[in-house]
């Protein structure tokens, strides 16, 4: 049985000694280095990046410096990134706005700021994505004889999911699919 030498350590913690002692300037640019990393990939929030550093094990008036200079210099916008979420998700996954409300909210955004990054989304922009959805979905769809009740439940099920409200989804639906009956049989 090969045994092998514990790793000696300064705290219970079971840090390094080493990193235990770590110069406090060393390990800023090591948080700024995270930071820089991860936003490189994709813009993020300052709660994500906070949640991320603390993850690594950086104190939190470390990140509380590290992120307040990233937010001076124009790296961490969380009004920039609410209002770019929200233009990308509703054009690109068709989600509504109870849906892009909540996945901002688990991002870490203020309420204040989902709320006026949802102001620039319109209720007749949002009813016509919708009804683009259910247009696409609608020309796959086998219309079958009277299986309306089906196919509304299921494409209202779709925009539910996607957090468009109820009463909207329905009247887009019963159009839409009226609509297409229409088509096909000209």
């Amino acid at each position: 049985m090969t045994s092998f030498p514990l790793r000696s350590t300064s705290e219970p913690s079971g840090k390094p000694e080493g990193e235990q002692a770590q110069d406090p300037r060393k390990r800023e640019e090591q948080a700024k280095n995270v930071c820089l990393r991860l936003l490189t990939v994709r813009a993020r929030t300052r709660a994500e990046l906070t949640e991320q550093l603390t993850k690594r094990g950086f104190e939190e008036d470390l990140s509380s410096r590290v992120l307040d200079r990233l937010t001076d210099v124009g790296l961490i916008d969380d009004e920039d990134f609410a209002e770019q979420w929200v233009r990308s998700r509703h054009a690109n996954a068709g989600k509504g706005k109870r849906a892009l409300a909540v996945e901002l909210r688990k991002k870490g955004v203020d309420n204040d700021v989902i709320e006026a990054a949802l102001a620039e989304l319109d209720p007749a922009t949002e009813r016509q994505r919708a009804e683009e959805m259910v247009r696409d979905k609608l020309r796959r769809e086998r219309l079958d004889g009277d299986d309306d009740v089906k196919v509304t439940r299921r494409l209202v099920g779709m925009l539910a999911r996607r957090g468009y409200n109820q009463s909207m989804a329905f009247d887009v639906v019963r159009v839409e699919l009226a609509g297409e009956r229409e088509r096909r049989r000209v």
